[in-house]
């Protein structure tokens, strides 16, 4: 470790990731760069967007405004931490393929992981509450309706096994 850097680990989707990186390194930097992970997004850079989202121990944020040195010794799960498997859709990806939730895609895993936070808070959430915990993501393709109703199918049919389901390991990208 030079002075002008940390060390930092950080468990990435079940791998723990430990490396020197400069202080002002953010975490969403740290996962596409460092962890090697381009599913997290980076969007706004200011927190607006929500394309970063991912899951820190649990909670949905933005990864665009933590620092990778706040996050070290934490779990992080990012969208390819969701799936079970690489040949196998997590069942909320599932919903939002076959009630159309996404278009290009862009903004879908951060929207993803937003739903799964809501869903494992709330596994009954109605539409305001799904309004409410997806209002820091900004989609600019599907107008919301289907993500909307993604989350409520999902409400519906998926099981709090399926919604606590803990990161895939990094062997199942």
């Amino acid at each position: 470790m030079s002075p002008t850097t940390i060390d930092v680990a950080i468990n990435v989707n079940g791998e723990t990731h430990q490396v020197d990186v400069e202080p002002r390194t953010l975490l969403v930097h740290f996962i596409r760069e460092q962890a090697g992970l381009t599913g997290t997004h980076t969007g706004c850079e200011t927190g607006q967007c929500g394309a970063c989202t991912v899951l820190l121990d649990g909670h949905a944020v933005k990864s665009c405004m933590v620092l990778a040195a706040q996050a070290t010794g934490h779990e992080v799960m990012t969208i390819e931490g969701l799936a079970t498997s690489a040949d196998e859709l997590h069942p909320l990806q599932t919903v939002f393929w076959e009630e159309h939730g996404l278009q290009c895609g862009y903004c879908t895993p951060g929207v993803l992981l937003s739903s799964l936070a809501l869903l494992r808070d709330n596994p009954s959430p109605d539409d305001q509450q799904i309004r409410h915990a997806l209002e820091g993501n900004i989609c600019r393709c599907t107008g919301y309706h289907n993500i909307i109703n993604a989350v409520r199918v999902a409400a519906e049919q998926l099981t709090p096994d399926q919604l606590s389901a803990q990161a895939a390991t990094s062997e199942v990208r």
